[in-house]
């Protein structure tokens, strides 16, 4: 089965401006996520999308591929991950490349592991499922909490 591995990664962050290549223990954040997707052995190809020539460098640096840079329009504090997600996949079909299964990972998830990654695809097999997300606790805000059920 074909795996590939998406990261977004814009280069207009507000909060904490250039968050994606802020150095976290030695290394861009970004690098954290990219280096554990390629060690999962699960992604044939890890891509990231963005709109920022530093992120795409440091993306390539630590093995990335870049095969475009995200329109602005889908690079501002409106656009959604459904918005960047169909983008790519809009690019996936007309370059003609078939996958089975999209991780899309965020690139400031420096604590995201091989373990977890591959937990995620052995559970999308065993439930025929069509996506996995991972969650963890956490105080506020309680807007984008999700409730776990039994499955």
């Amino acid at each position: 089965m074909e795996s590939i591995c998406l990261i977004p990664a814009r280069g207009g962050s507000k909060r904490l401006p250039r968050k994606n290549i802020m150095m976290f223990h030695g290394k861009p954040i970004i690098a954290w996520s990219i280096e554990t997707a390629k060690s999962s052995g699960l992604f044939t190809e890890v891509f990231v999308s963005t709109d920022d020539r530093e992120i795409a460098e440091i993306s390539k640096k630590y093995g990335a591929k870049i095969p475009f840079y995200r329109p602005k329009k889908l690079s501002d504090d409106f656009s959604t991950d459904r918005d960047v997600r169909d983008h790519f996949i809009n690019w996936l079909k007309k370059e003609n490349i078939n996958v089975d299964f999209l991780c899309y990972l965020y690139p400031t998830a420096p604590f995201i592991s091989k373990k977890t990654l591959l937990g995620c695809y052995e559970l999308l097999i065993k439930k025929n499922a069509t996506s996995c997300q991972t969650i963890t606790t956490f105080a506020y805000p309680i807007l984008r909490a999700q409730k776990k059920d039994k499955d």
